[in-house]
C-alpha cells in the first residue's frame, strides 16, 4: 500500500512510519514540525526509496490537496494532533484548530481525492484516537472501556479528539467515506517526547531533579508499547471493517506511582546514583492536574476476537527497553531540551 501518514514525525507517528517501511509498504510523511516533532525519529528510514517527507500543517487544505493529488494514497493513517493534556489546560486554542479544524481539512481532502479517484472500494481513511474520550472509570476492575462506552471527555484535549472522532463517523455516515477508527491507552517507549510522564521520570532521575508525581500517584493508567500500537494500526487498516472503531490496550494497568517506582528500580540497576541512593528518594508528591480523570482500561476483546491482535510487550519488559533506549540514545533527547515548554510544569492555569 502507499500510506499517508499524518504526524509521522511523532512520537506514535514514527513508530508507524518506520514498521509500514519494514512492513514494505510507501509511505508519504505528512508534519507541520512543530515543537513535538522531530525527524530523527525517521532517521533510520529517511533514505528509504519507500519514504518520503511533506512538511505541510493539517490546517492548509490547499497544501493537503496538493499532497493527495501528487502523492494518490492509497489509504490515510491521521494521527497528527496536539496530544499533551497540561498543554491543552494552558492554551486550548492549538488544539481547537489542529485536532478538530485540521481534522476537517484531512477529512474534506480525502474526500474530495477519493472522489477524484472513482471511489475506490480499497481506500481507507484510518482516525487514531485515545481512549480519554471516553473520561474516567472507577476503580473496580471489572468495569473498562469498550467500544460502546459513551464519550464523556475531560479536558480540552481530550475534548478535541471526542469531536475529531464525531467527525470522522460523520463523514462515513453521510458521504460514504470509508473510515476506520481506533482509540488507544497510553504509550509509551523509545522517541517519547520528553513531556510526558515516563521520560520526564527517566531524564529527572538522571539529573538529579524531582520526580513529580501529582496528587497522591493512584490514578491508573493502561500501558501500551508503542511498538505494539504500530502494529495493530497496521493492521487495522488494511484488515479493519470500514465505519468499525478498535480499541488498542495494552492490558497492563498502573497506578503513576507504581510506573514511576518501576522506573526508579530499573534506573538503580542500569546506571546507579553515584552516591548508592536509590532514585526513588527523588520521588516529590506536587499538586494534583486539574480535572485529572481517576482510570482509564482497556477491554481489547474487539480487536482481539476480529483481527486477532493483542499485544506482545509486558509493561515491565517494555520499560526496560525504554529506559535503555533513553540510555543509550542521549543525543537524541539532549536536543530537545531546549523545546519550548520542555522541563516545565504545565497545566496549572485552570
Amino acid at each position: 500500500m502507499k500510506i499517508l501518514v499524518t504526524g509521522g514525525a511523532g512520537f506514535i507517528g514514527s513508530a508507524v512510519v518506520r514498521q509500514a517501511i519494514r512492513d514494505g509498504h510507501q509511505v508519504v510523511n505528512v508534519d507541520a514540525l512543530t515543537y513535538a516533532g522531530c525527524l530523527a525519529n525517521v532517521e533510520s528510514i529517511a533514505d528509504n526509496p519507500n519514504y518520503a517527507f511533506e512538511q505541510i500543517d493539517i490546517r492548509d487544505r490547499a497544501a493537503l490537496d496538493q499532497v493527495f493529488s501528487t502523492h494518490k494514497p492509497d489509504a490515510v493513517m491521521h494521527l497528527a494532533a496536539e496530544s499533551h493534556v497540561d498543554r491543552s489546560i494552558d492554551g486550548p486554542k492549538d488544539f481547537i484548530e489542529t485536532n478538530i479544524t485540521g481534522t476537517f481539512n484531512m477529512l474534506e481532502a480525502a474526500r474530495a481525492y477519493w472522489i477524484k479517484q472513482g471511489k475506490p472500494d480499497d481506500f481507507r481513511f484510518h482516525h487514531i484516537s485515545t481512549d480519554e474520550v471516553y473520561g474516567s472509570l472507577p476503580s473496580d476492575p471489572e468495569v473498562m472501556f469498550t467500544e460502546n462506552t459513551p464519550y464523556d471527555p475531560r479536558s480540552p484535549y481530550s475534548a478535541s479528539k471526542a469531536a475529531s472522532d464525531h467527525l470522522v463517523r460523520a463523514w462515513c455516515e453521510t458521504y460514504g467515506l470509508p473510515v476506520v477508527l481506533t482509540n488507544c491507552s497510553n504509550n509509551y517507549g523509545p522517541f517519547h517526547f520528553p513531556e510526558k510522564l515516563i521520560p520526564v521520570t527517566i531524564l529527572n532521575a538522571l539529573a538529579g531533579k524531582p520526580l513529580p508525581i501529582y496528587g497522591d500517584g493512584s490514578n491508573i493508567r493502561d500501558w501500551l508499547y508503542v511498538e505494539d500500537h504500530a502494529d495493530a494500526l497496521l493492521l487495522v487498516v488494511q484488515k479493519g471493517e470500514i465505519g468499525r472503531t478498535y480499541n488498542i490496550g495494552g492490558e497492563n494497568e498502573r497506578t503513576n506511582l507504581q510506573l514511576v517506582q518501576t522506573l526508579c528500580n530499573l534506573l538503580d540497576e542500569l546506571q546507579p546514583r553515584a552516591d548508592g541512593k536509590s532514585y526513588a528518594e527523588q520521588i516529590t508528591f506536587v499538586a494534583d492536574r486539574p480535572g485529572h480523570d481517576a482510570r482509564y482500561a482497556i477491554d481489547p476483546q474487539r480487536i482481539r476476537k476480529e483481527l486477532g491482535w493483542r499485544p506482545s510487550v509486558t509493561v515491565e519488559e517494555g520499560l526496560r527497553r525504554t529506559v535503555e533506549w533513553y540510555l543509550n540514545n542521549e543525543n537524541w533527547w539532549r536536543a530537545l531540551q531546549d523545546r519550548q515548554g520542555v522541563g516545565e510544569r504545565l497545566g496549572t492555569k485552570a
